[in-house]
């Protein structure tokens, strides 16, 4: 099982501001990427941003600690800090909003930063009439938090009938794969209180688009044995939304954080083989996650960038650190750092493995079965009474040269194109299999055979000198037979039988010596 996050590693990490919602307005948002250029929408009409739109554009920038600048080498848009507030920026830049002059009108004084646990960001900033306190987090959090609620016609309390509204364009925007933020604010506060009492000013829509690899990776793990879980903090239908996209989300169950919350372990374990998202999670369910996987003899990866995602990448089998985003302690407590924090090179990853595997027990196969065979060979004639089939000289040959270049070419052998086509192998089995064994012996025993009816026959019709020679000549065609006949204990000979360039090589080499 591969538990996954989302942002990033299944999709780009560049975030886009699609839609914004004030009260009885919605505003379509034009552009991609981190270019300031688009235009604000109603309906398909360009309109201007009115004063709620820019009051959620600008308490979105002032919470934000991203940084968008035009690179003066490349002449593109770049961003420095987390994506998801480099979008909000760039929409407010869309407005005609200058994030420096926000910045210097409202310096910021104190802050409470955002953490997986309390989903959402404050920021403390001094105004012309005081102290100003902006929130931008998950929707369902921060309308908790919120007493007043800012409309056209000024702010008002906060009803029932409005929270019900704001979540239900809430699980809207999210179910179009958006990710979504709400905004609130509150004026003439200090720090110890300004995440209670707000008012709301409305929610941002992001789209974050899967990378193109993604779809095919998903793929690839299905008919390779292998269970993609998706894991994210994002709300549960943006997760779902994503996950369907690619692929990921079939027949199985989406659950969030508070579901998981109200199951005990023995409950977790019973559902978990059903669940293929997890949204809205901390990293306290991950370890959960983990744990309950691991308990149903499940192999688990898991993926994580935080410091307080090190519990769950250390139980894990295999912890998957972001090398890109990821934290140092993240790093330290991974077993593998993925360099461009991209799902497709995890199952990279899992394919390059397995054909190391499959390389290192071809490569002993050949060793051991031509040790067989000379042993064999050896054996059979002294206990026949025979002279010596080879001498000393000639067995020095055929182990440093005839075993030595065939077996190393064997250890870069292209992998079998079914290799993620197959069951994963039990990690309690070793290299030595029944079938791998079986293989090993017949084909040592094939070569005992062969060449001792050829010295037998070649003793009876030549001088013993000609037939170590002709045994030795037999012996080294033999093993390289071999050599073709271990690229794979699962097809034929026949089957690709020059794939293999440093082998034909290897071959060639040795039979013009």
């Amino acid at each position: 099982v591969i538990c996954s996050d989302k942002t990033g590693t299944l999709t780009r990490d560049e975030m886009t501001v699609r839609k914004v919602w004030t009260t009885g307005t919605t505003y379509e948002v034009s552009g991609s990427g981190y270019d300031p250029a688009g235009r604000f929408e109603i309906n398909g009409r360009e309109a201007d941003p009115d004063g709620l739109a820019r009051d959620v554009l600008t308490a979105a920038t002032l919470a934000s600690d991203a940084v968008v600048d035009r690179d003066s080498k490349t002449d593109l848009w770049m961003a420095k800090g987390d994506p998801t507030e480099a979008a909000l920026i760039v929409a407010a830049m869309k407005a005609g909003i200058v994030p420096e002059d926000l910045n210097d009108s409202f310096p910021r004084t104190a802050e409470i930063p955002f953490t997986s646990e309390t989903k959402r960001m404050t920021t403390l900033h001094e105004g012309t009439e005081g102290k100003i306190a902006f929130t931008k987090g998950a929707p369902e959090v921060v309308v908790e938090a919120c007493a007043t609620i800012a409309t056209a016609d000024g702010v008002r309390p906060m009803e029932a009938g409005d929270v019900e509204e704001v979540l239900e364009i809430a699980r809207s925007l999210a179910g179009e794969a958006l990710r979504v933020l709400a905004v609130a604010r509150k004026s003439a506060t200090d720090l110890c209180d300004a995440e209670s009492g707000l008012t709301f000013l409305g929610l941002l829509g992001m789209i974050d688009p899967p990378r193109p690899e993604a779809r095919g990776s998903i793929a690839t793990c299905r008919t390779a044995g292998i269970r993609p879980v998706l894991i994210t903090g994002d709300h549960p239908l943006t997760a779902a939304a994503v996950a369907r996209e690619i692929g990921l989300l079939n027949a199985g169950r989406t659950v969030t954080g508070r579901e998981l919350d109200r199951m005990d372990d023995s409950q977790l374990e019973d559902a978990v083989g059903n669940i293929d998202v997890f949204a809205r999670v901390s990293p306290a369910h991950k370890l959960r996650v983990v744990t309950a996987l691991q308990a149903g003899n499940r192999i688990v990866a898991m993926t994580g960038d935080g410091v307080n995602d090190a519990p769950a990448l250390k139980k894990a089998d295999i912890g998957i650190a972001m090398g890109i985003t990821g934290t140092d302690v993240s790093k330290e407590a991974a077993a593998m750092t993925l360099t461009d924090d991209n799902f497709a090179t995890i199952v990279a990853a899992v394919e390059e493995g397995r054909a190391i595997f499959g390389n290192i027990k071809k490569y002993l196969m050949y060793l051991l079965s031509c040790n067989i065979g000379e042993i064999g060979l050896m054996a059979a004639t002294a206990l026949a009474g025979l002279p010596l089939p080879l001498t000393a000289v000639q067995l020095l040959y055929v182990n440093l040269a005839t075993d030595g270049l065939p077996a190393l070419a064997l250890a870069v052998d292209p992998p079998d194109a079914d290799l993620m086509r197959r069951q994963p192998r039990d990690p309690r089995t070793g290299v030595f299999s029944r079938p791998v064994v079986t293989l090993m012996i017949v084909g040592g025993i094939w070569s005992t055979l062969a060449n001792l009816a050829v010295f037998a026959y070649a003793l009876g019709h030549r001088s013993h000198s000609e037939a170590m020679t002709m045994t030795f000549a037999t012996l080294v065609v033999i093993q390289f037979v071999n050599a073709y006949n271990f690229r794979s204990d699962r097809r034929s000979l026949f089957s690709r039988p020059f794939a293999n360039h440093w082998l034909n090589a290897a071959i060639a080499w040795e039979l013009l010596l």
